[in-house]
């Protein structure tokens, strides 16, 4: 009878604590993503992953931001690239990538060609997301210079 009751007992905590964990509805959202260089479709070099990006070259930031209590993603959520440079703050809106013809691609995109008046050296940024029930979340990249966008010659 005490085996039974510690089990049951043991059984009934458990399902209270994963039920306030599936009751959860103000976590932070994930977010996660890379920089790739966006020349087009079929270009060489086309979503091939970088940091390092001369003047003029096209910077794209993939982007997700999902529940992490269902792990999935809400396509009416907002996500905003933040960059830091030569003392500017610019804010560069990301739209939603997946398409009735690629539904595999569910995550967000944005383009950013680096001006011709960028000064060489690290570009910072961090990508901010909010979803329609008003959840947040954000991505920063490793706080190291070599994890950051790197403007060269």
């Amino acid at each position: 009878m005490k085996k039974l009751c510690a089990v049951v007992g043991a059984l009934l905590v458990a399902a209270l604590a994963s039920a306030s964990v599936a009751g959860q509805t103000n976590a932070k959202l994930v977010v996660y993503g890379d920089l790739v260089y966006f020349f087009g479709p079929g270009k060489p070099l086309n979503c091939t992953m970088s940091n390092r990006f001369k003047r003029g070259e096209p910077v794209g930031f993939r982007a997700a931001a999902v529940d992490p209590a269902t792990g999935k993603r809400d396509r009416a959520s907002q996500l905003v690239v933040h960059l830091s440079y030569g003392g500017r703050t610019m804010d560069v809106p990301m739209r939603d990538r997946q398409t009735e013809q690629q539904p595999e691609r569910d995550f967000w995109v944005a383009k950013w060609v680096v001006p011709d008046d960028a000064p060489m050296g690290v570009v910072k940024y961090t990508i901010a997301a909010r979803d329609p029930q008003g959840r947040t979340g954000e991505f920063k990249p490793f706080d190291v210079l070599a994890s950051q966008i790197t403007i060269v010659e």
